[in-house]
C-alpha cells in the first residue's frame, strides 16, 4: 500500500491511457516484479506464466473481495507503457529521469523518523509570518486530523502508534494534523502547492508578506520560481519514508512551476 501522486501535465501517454491508465499499469508492473522477486527468493524458478497470488481489495460496497493473480498478465498490463515512454524524455513534469516520472509514491507504513522530520521542518515563531500562515491555515481550513486516527490504530499506515506532535507556541500541531494537510485534500493546486513548499521549507523562507503573497496566489512565472524559489530539500541521511517525502514535494515544486495540479490517492 503506498500514497499515489501524479502531477498532472497534459502529455501524450495520458491522453492515450488516461492519468487512471497509466497508474494501473505502474502499479501491475510493480506488483508482478516484486512477486517475481519473491518467487526468485525461494529458489522457484518458474516462468511468470506459472506464478500466480491471491490479491485482496474491498470492492464498491465495501466488502473485501480476493482474486488469483497471474503474474504474467500483470507483465503484459505494464508492458503496454513501453510504446509511450518515448515522450518521458525531457518532460518538465519528469522528477525521476525514469519513464512516467511524474508519478510517484509515499509508501506505508510512515517511519516515526519521517513524521518528525515533517513537523520539524514547519515554521516557528522565530518565523512570524509563516507561523502565523500556518496556523490560519490550520484554523481556517479545519485540519484537525480526526479522520486520520483510524489510519494509525492500524500498523498498516504508521510505524508510530503515539501521536507525535511538535509545541509551536499558543498551538500545537502533530502528525495527524500534518498527514491531513499533505495528503487529504484531493487534488493539490498551484497556490496550495506553494503554500506547502513554503510552510514545509522546500523552498526558501526568507520571504516578505508581498512575496507570500505571490507564493500563495501563484503570481509567478516558471522562470520567477527557477531562480527564486528553486527547490532545496535534497537527499541525506535519509530512509526510505523521507526519501519518499522528499519525492512528493520535488513533484510539488515541478507542478508549482508548471502551473498544473497534483492528483493525490492516499
Amino acid at each position: 500500500m503506498a500514497i499515489d501522486y501524479v502531477i498532472g501535465y497534459d502529455c501524450p501517454p495520458k491522453r492515450a491511457l488516461t492519468p487512471e491508465g497509466i497508474l494501473d499499469r505502474l502499479k501491475a508492473r510493480d506488483r508482478a516484479r516484486t512477486v517475481i522477486d519473491l518467487y526468485r527468493e525461494g529458489d522457484d524458478q518458474r516462468h511468470p506464466s506459472l506464478m500466480e497470488f491471491e490479491f485482496t481489495r474491498l470492492n464498491a460496497q465495501g466488502e473485501e473481495e480476493t482474486r488469483i493473480i497471474n503474474v504474467q498478465d500483470m507483465l503484459n498490463q505494464g508492458a503496454e507503457l513501453d510504446p509511450h515512454a518515448e515522450h518521458c524524455a525531457g518532460c518538465p513534469a519528469n522528477t525521476t529521469g525514469h519513464p512516467f516520472g511524474c508519478y510517484g509514491v509515499v509508501q506505508y507504513p510512515i517511519s516515526g523518523r519521517g513524521e518528525r522530520w515533517l513537523l520539524d521542518h514547519l515554521p516557528g515563531i522565530e518565523e512570524p509570518l509563516l507561523w502565523l500562515l500556518l496556523r490560519q491555515g490550520v484554523q481556517e481550513l479545519g485540519y484537525d486530523g480526526e479522520l486520520i486516527a483510524s489510519y494509525r490504530a492500524s500498523h498498516d499506515y504508521f510505524e508510530e502508534k503515539r501521536l507525535p506532535g511538535r509545541d509551536l507556541m499558543e498551538f500545537i500541531i502533530n502528525g495527524n494534523q500534518v498527514f491531513e494537510m499533505l495528503f487529504m485534500v484531493g487534488a493539490i493546486q498551484p497556490p496550495h502547492a506553494g503554500m506547502l513548499l513554503l510552510l514545509f521549507g522546500a523552498i526558501p523562507r526568507a520571504v516578505e508578506a508581498d512575496q507570500i503573497a505571490r507564493i500563495l496566489n501563484r503570481q509567478l512565472s516558471a522562470e520567477e520560481i527557477a531562480l527564486d524559489y528553486p527547490f532545496q530539500l535534497h537527499a541525506q541521511d535519509d530512509d526510505s519514508s523521507i526519501h519518499d517525502l522528499k519525492g512528493f514535494f520535488r513533484a510539488l515544486h515541478a507542478a508549482w512551476m508548471l502551473n498544473a495540479p497534483v492528483g493525490v490517492d492516499a
